[in-house]
């Protein structure tokens, strides 16, 4: 009923027989020259971090209701006073809920030489002298510290999600496949982290939800295909298992496609209307979705061809060369 439905379904074929496994030699390499280059984009020219996590202020700025509070102005104003990165963003008004460009929220930096108070009254001199009377709410200053302990805290609640995931894999399938579902998972975070530092997307407690986000969507589509990896391996207990594979993630394949294209379309248009606040955000989960999907196929799979599984109580004859025949 869901083809007739959506006939760009009808795209995706209902039954294929792609030989993913045949090239999961040249996708390996081209996964750790990425992951590599990741890495080293983490740390040059390192991670755009937001207020959250290098310390700040905002404060939300507020003309009587249907007086339009220009934006670019207010950019200007507070961008002259040498504050480094200065973001603003309208919203909705507080009263009544509703978008009507009279209040926006306004982000800067706090230097640490300086005094945070002074620095807030600084800027409210500027906007007012700029854009007219306003009126201030809202402030809150984030310093060096609490930011310091912001970033460990999400590093953790990364690496707690990792974990837990590994945890779930290993008790409801085998260590082997809780080993494949570990290295696709690292390998969609460092990807998702190397386009956050290449493209200088800002390093929020948002990015960090999108990445926490990429984890779960991530494990959901490799427990599909190990699911399926899982039920195949039982009902053909003489195939070679890189043929297994290729069957499993066959079955799955229109499965996986039409989830994420649907995914992806959501939140192209959340990078589009959303504003700059879920702009890298969107776009984050939009790469993550698409590691996702190709770890489960090309990172995920070809771990448990290399380290092999049980059948019956008998390990399978690999680990193999992958690209390369195995023994049934």
């Amino acid at each position: 009923m869901a083809m007739r439905g959506w006939p760009l379904i009808k795209l995706v074929p209902a039954k294929t027989n792609l030989k993913f496994v045949k090239y999961a030699r040249l996708f390996a390499a081209l996964s750790v020259v990425l992951c590599a280059a990741s890495i080293v984009a983490c740390f040059y020219p390192g991670l755009n971090m937001g207020i959250d996590f290098r310390g700040g202020a905002s404060l939300e700025v507020a003309k009587p209701a249907g007086q339009v509070l220009e934006l670019d102005e207010i950019r200007s104003a507070v961008g002259e006073l040498g504050l480094g990165d200065v973001q603003v963003q309208g919203i909705a008004r507080r009263d009544t809920g509703v978008v009507d460009d009279s209040t926006a929220i306004l982000r800067f930096q706090v230097p640490e030489t300086r005094d945070q108070t002074e620095v807030v009254q600084q800027v409210e001199g500027a906007i007012s002298q700029a854009v007219g009377d306003v009126t201030y709410s809202g402030v809150s200053v984030v310093g060096s510290k609490v930011s310091n302990e912001l970033f460990t805290s999400g590093l953790l609640a990364l690496g707690s999600a990792i974990l837990l995931m590994f945890a779930y894999i290993w008790f409801r399938f085998e260590p082997q496949f809780g080993l494949g579902a570990v290295v696709g998972l690292l390998h969609d975070v460092i990807l998702v982290f190397g386009v956050i530092a290449l493209f200088r997307l800002e390093f929020s407690l948002n990015m960090v939800a999108a990445v926490l986000t990429v984890i779960g969507y991530s494990m959901n589509d490799t427990v599909v295909v190990f699911d399926r990896l899982r039920e195949n391996l039982r009902k053909y207990k003489t195939m070679p298992l890189r043929e297994v594979i290729d069957l499993s993630i066959n079955e799955t394949l229109s499965r996986t496609l039409v989830t994420g294209v649907t995914a992806i379309m959501v939140l192209a248009v959340l990078a589009i209307f959303g504003g700059e606040a879920l702009f890298g955000f969107s776009i984050a989960l939009m790469f993550g979705i698409i590691c996702g999907t190709y770890s489960s196929v090309y990172v995920g799979a070809p771990v448990i061809l290399l380290w092999g599984v049980k059948r019956g109580g008998e390990e399978d004859p690999t680990p193999v060369k992958m690209g390369m025949a195995s023994r049934p």
